[in-house]
Formats: structure tokens, sequence, C-alpha cells
């Protein structure tokens, strides 16, 4: 793939500014392609109302919470706890992108579309779990305060080239992370729900691949860069909740989220799409870049394969512990 440079070329004329207003028209076409594929759905249907009971503080026939009310899998619990509270620090991640994409044209439009959209996920995630009986309420509840009251930052800070190509990744781990969580829920109810929400991120996905293809075309050299910092130094917008690395553990173990996914089901199909690894006509940083991506790709890879063997080898061993038994 040629990468046939624009007129401003690679260098440092490419400003934010400059990027946000030569991509304006990209984003139009793509708000107008997503508004006539995405379909409205009420989160309210999605939830089990009748199996809701009220709590035990002010109402008498209120019952407490036990886990053996619920219907979801250890793990399952974990991950919806987990994607819940990546999904209550929305508003921070509105401010985040409208602060860098504006308010205004078809930058602006979008941004406000896509909070709108992203707040179903939290709406219905929460009347589930709590309609349910899924997880501890209280917890729950105590998690939300300490991860929002932390806010979040992202890491993507150096340009907006950064931040979109982190989105056209992000969109797709947390669509894969959905669709994981409600496959090992053990709850149809909560497998169906997740679907959905991993539709509408997959909506999001696509939208920011397309736009990160554009950018390629104005700025290949600044994208490349840009591409590497990100999938190098990745990290799911949830990092700082309370337990996460534990959680994030027990996650990879249970085959929500793991080394391996990432490498397959997350980077390797943005690289691929676009043909990230294929681009030529690069100057010296944008080639610079090229390789150490896919120099950390094949590191990436080996380290999935130590993951693989690892979880190969634990599953053996509790077969042969249950086998004993």
């Amino acid at each position: 793939m040629t990468i046939t440079s624009s007129p401003l070329g690679n260098s440092d004329a490419w400003t934010d500014a400059r990027l946000l207003f030569a991509l304006e028209e990209v984003v139009e076409k793509e708000l107008n392609r997503h508004l006539k594929v995405a379909k409205d759905w009420m989160p309210h249907e999605y939830v089990p109302w009748t199996d809701g009971r009220n709590f035990p503080e002010f109402f008498e026939d209120g019952e407490a919470w036990e886990p053996s009310q619920s219907k979801v899998t250890p793990v399952g619990k974990i991950a919806l706890v987990v994607n819940l509270l990546t999904e209550d620090n929305l508003p921070s991640y509105h401010h985040e992108i409208a602060s860098l994409f504006g308010r205004d044209g078809a930058w602006g439009t979008w941004v406000h579309r896509w909070t709108a959209e992203e707040g179903r996920h939290g709406i219905v995630m929460r009347d589930y779990l709590l309609a349910s009986r899924a997880v501890d309420p209280d917890q729950l509840e105590q998690f939300r305060m300490s991860h929002m009251s932390e806010g979040f930052e992202s890491d993507n800070r150096h340009s907006m080239l950064h931040s979109v190509a982190y989105v056209a990744f992000q969109e797709l781990a947390t669509r894969i992370s959905h669709r994981n969580t409600g496959q090992q829920s053990g709850d149809p109810v909560c497998d169906r729900m997740l679907a959905r929400i991993a539709a509408d991120e997959n909506l999001h996905m696509l939208f920011y691949r397309n736009l990160l293809g554009a950018a390629f075309e104005l700025a290949p050299d600044l994208t490349m860069q840009a591409v590497r910092d990100v999938v190098v130094n990745f990290r799911m917008p949830g990092h700082g909740i309370p337990g996460f690395e534990r959680s994030a553990a027990q996650m990879a173990i249970g085959g929500v989220y793991n080394l391996r996914i990432h490498h397959d089901d997350v980077l390797q199909p943005v690289l691929r799409h676009l043909k990230i690894m294929q681009i030529d006509g690069l100057g010296p940083e944008g080639r610079k870049a090229q390789e150490e991506l896919g120099l950390f790709m094949g590191g990436l890879d080996g380290e999935a394969k130590k993951f693989d063997e690892r979880l190969a080898a634990r599953k053996a061993r509790l077969e042969a512990r249950a086998a004993k038994l």
C-alpha cells in the first residue's frame, strides 16, 4: 500500500487544529453512515424487572443481597463490575473528547451522539445488575463512588491522532470484552443485553477505524507514530478501577480478555484492515515507527503463546485434580 502525502506532508504544519479541519468532511461522512445503520433500542426492554425485589433499608418486605441470589458465574460477576464501572466514567470521557474534538460542526455532533449512545450502556447494565441481584449492590456503589471520584485522564494527550488511534482499538476491545462477558456469564438474559451493547461498540469502532484510515492518507508518518505509541502503551480506560489488576487477571484466566484475545481479536484486525504494516512511501520517522510496531506485535504474540501454555497447564491440573475426587 503506497501512501501519497498531502501538500502539507508530514511536517509540524500538521497541528491538531489543521487535522481537525482537514478531517471534518470525513467525520461528517462517517457520522451520516453511522446514523443510517445505528439502531435505536430501549434499555428497559433488556432488564428482567420481574426478578427485582426491594432492599431492606426502607422497605419492610425488603430482602438483603446474598451471593446465592445471583445467576451469574464468578468470572461473569467480576467482568460485569469492571465493564460497568468503566462505563460509569462517561462524564470524564465526554469531557476528554469534547475538549479535544470540539462541540461544533460534525465533530461536535458526533461527540454528543457517541455520548448519548454510550449512556445507554451504563443504564441497562446497572438496571440488570440490580434487578437480577447479580452482584453486591452496596459494594458496586462504593466502587462507583471511588472510581468516579478519581476521574479519568487519557494516556493519549500527545495529539488528536493519538486519541483517534486509541479509540479505534479501544472501542473494539470494549466490544470484545462485553461480548465475551455475556458468553461467560451463564445467564442468557445477560448475554442478550451485552450482545446489544457490543453491537453499538462495533459501530463506534468502525467510525474511528475509518477516521484513522483517513488520517493515514493525510499525515502518514505522524499517524504511524501515533499508532505505534498507542499499541505499545495500550491500557483499557478502566485501569483505575479499585482492584483492577486482580480483576483483569481473573478475566484473563476466564477467557473474557487476555493477551491472546488482545493480540488476535483487537490489535490485529485493525492493523490488518488498514494494511498498516504494508504502508510504504513513509519518511524516516514513519518507517521507524512501523518497524517498531512490527517488532512489538511479534513480541506480544510470543507473550500470548506463553500465556496460552500456562492457561492450558492450569486447565490440565484442575482436570486432574477433579478426576481424583
